[in-house]
């Protein structure tokens, strides 16, 4: 902020005081010039008329006291004008006199500043014609001014006066320089005064932000200090307030979050116990079903399924406790990817088959090995298998690994019910179901999805969905196969499309177009 602010400011100044000294400069070089030629103007005037009246009074009538005459005037003239001034007196074209004269310029060169149009005007008798020129010798700017002399049966002759007006370029340029000098050190100071300003009004708030910082971090103490009474004290003050109230916030709601894990955690270890009890007393009843009428067999299969989906919540929620507190434990080894998705493949192979379902598994060549903790890995690929058998509604199920140097991706699609928008985002709530009404094959408690991203990113991974109504739900699960982590090319797409891969048996190893050993970014193809 304080070099945006130094920046502008200077940007801001430097093109004012260019404006402005262009203006000073310009209005300067005009008050010189003016002041210089109006001078030039009359001396030229009275001299021009000096030579005149000379010319008409002088008793020269031969050749050579004429010449004599035309000298003598040339070096009167050259003395009145002084060093800044030259002299050149030219024969004008119309003169038919026959008597010639010698005559020239006071300095070498310096007829050619005497252009045509110059000598055109002389000629037509304009009074006082006058322009700007270019020294010969030294480039310094200068005053052409013309006139016509007349001489007694010499006839008629140009004189031009040549002033230099080199004075006035160096106290011109003396003036630039001082300009640029007073410029440059108001620049200077202006930068300083603002970057002086703007940290007072910026220090107050990069401490701000230093302390925003820490709180965001969890020291949920660090204040801001409060010095004087102005608008950053009051600043200052009002932050410390929030950040008091947010700590009370936070705390409170910590507390309350450890009274709610520990309530869950006691409540499920404490029903452990009477749950075994029941379950004996279950199992008795189960084996012995044969025995009892058919309302009453029919009673002990469903005290035995509810059993059965009371004990998957309380390990569940016995998870969650665990993750919640960060006291989940991972147990690494290396293993096969593959083999982990055939092996839960294998395992709801046959509810698949009782309800008509063909589940298609595609690996591609070469290894899927990575550092996971085995069991995790495979609740989360079987909670993934078991959702697209409950919504794929007969369709196939499509189950596709592959990787790459990084990673290790694992896909399952269905093409059932689907999933709207809202429900994508929700998917990965606690015990949030797509439908509450709809008929569970498989039991569920809600937490499948949760507990299967909490495990996803205890590895360093992901785990995302993809779902539209009617065109059925993708999960991708994303595993790290290197300490450098996930890269930026996914293995897979999220969303396999159907008939993407050929297929070759209900559970074939197919490829997929496996990339090369270290290239990430060849995508799969058919």
């Amino acid at each position: 902020m304080s070099l945006r602010v130094v920046v502008s400011t200077l940007v801001v100044g430097i093109g004012t005081v260019a404006a402005l000294g262009a203006f000073v400069t310009t209005d300067i070089r005009d008050g010189l010039v003016d002041e210089r030629v109006e001078t030039v103007l009359a001396e030229s005037a009275r001299d021009a008329t000096t030579a005149q009246e000379r010319a008409d009074t002088t008793t020269a009538a031969n050749p050579a006291d004429l010449q004599q005459f035309v000298y003598d005037l040339q070096t009167e003239l050259r003395a009145l004008g002084g060093e800044n001034r030259g002299l050149v007196m030219l024969r004008s074209p119309d003169n038919t006199s026959a008597v010639p004269l010698t005559v020239g310029e006071s300095t070498t060169g310096l007829r050619s500043t005497i252009t045509p149009d110059m000598r055109t005007a002389v000629e037509e008798a304009i009074p006082q014609p006058w322009q700007f020129v270019s020294l010969p010798d030294s480039g310094d700017p200068g005053v052409v001014v013309g006139s016509l002399l007349d001489i007694p049966v010499a006839g008629p002759y140009e004189l031009y006066f040549v002033y230099s007006l080199a004075n006035e370029a160096a106290a011109l340029s003396l003036i630039q320089r001082v300009l640029g000098i007073g410029a440059v050190v108001l620049v200077g100071l202006v930068v300083v005064m603002t970057w002086f300003v703007t940290l007072q009004a910026v220090r107050p708030v990069r401490h701000a932000a230093r302390v925003a910082s820490r709180l965001a971090e969890g020291r949920l103490s660090e204040r801001m200090t409060v010095r004087g009474h102005d608008e950053m004290a009051t600043l200052a003050q009002t932050f410390n307030e929030m950040a008091e109230s947010l700590q009370r916030q936070i705390t409170r709601m910590e507390d309350l979050s450890r009274l709610q894990r520990r309530f869950v955690s006691d409540v499920s270890h404490e029903l452990r116990t009477p749950l075994t009890t029941i379950r004996m007393a279950s199992d008795v009843l189960h084996d012995e079903r044969g025995s009892f009428p058919p309302h009453v067999a029919r009673s002990a299969e469903l005290l035995s399924t509810q059993l059965d989906r009371f004990e998957a919540l309380l390990s569940d929620l016995l998870e969650i406790s665990r993750i919640d507190a960060g006291a989940a434990q991972l147990e690494f080894e290396e293993v096969d990817l593959a083999d982990v998705v055939r092996d839960e493949v294998d395992a709801v192979a046959p509810i698949a088959h009782d309800m008509g379902i063909e589940i298609r598994l595609f690996v591609s060549e070469g290894p899927h090995t990575a550092s996971i903790d085995r069991p995790r890995v495979g609740r989360i690929v079987r909670n993934l298998l078991s959702n697209a058998i409950e919504h794929c509604q007969g369709s196939p199920v499509d189950v596709a690994v592959r990787a790459n140097r990084r990673g290790v991706a694992v896909v399952v699609r269905d093409y059932g019910l689907g999933l709207t928008p809202h429900q994508v985002e929700r998917v990965f709530d606690r015990f949030w179901r797509a439908d509450a009404a709809r008929t569970r094959t498989m039991g569920g408690t809600g937490l499948g999805l949760s507990i299967a991203r909490e495990d996803a990113q205890l590895h360093d991974g992901a785990l995302e969905v993809w779902g539209s109504p009617g065109q059925g739900a993708s999960f991708r699960l994303l595993l790290p196969r290197t300490s450098e982590g996930l890269g930026a090319n996914a293995p897979l797409d999220l969303v396999l499309r159907e008939r993407e891969f050929p297929l070759v048996g209900p559970r074939a190893q197919v490829d997929i177009g496996l990339a090369p050993p270290g290239d990430d970014s060849v995508e799969v193809k058919a």
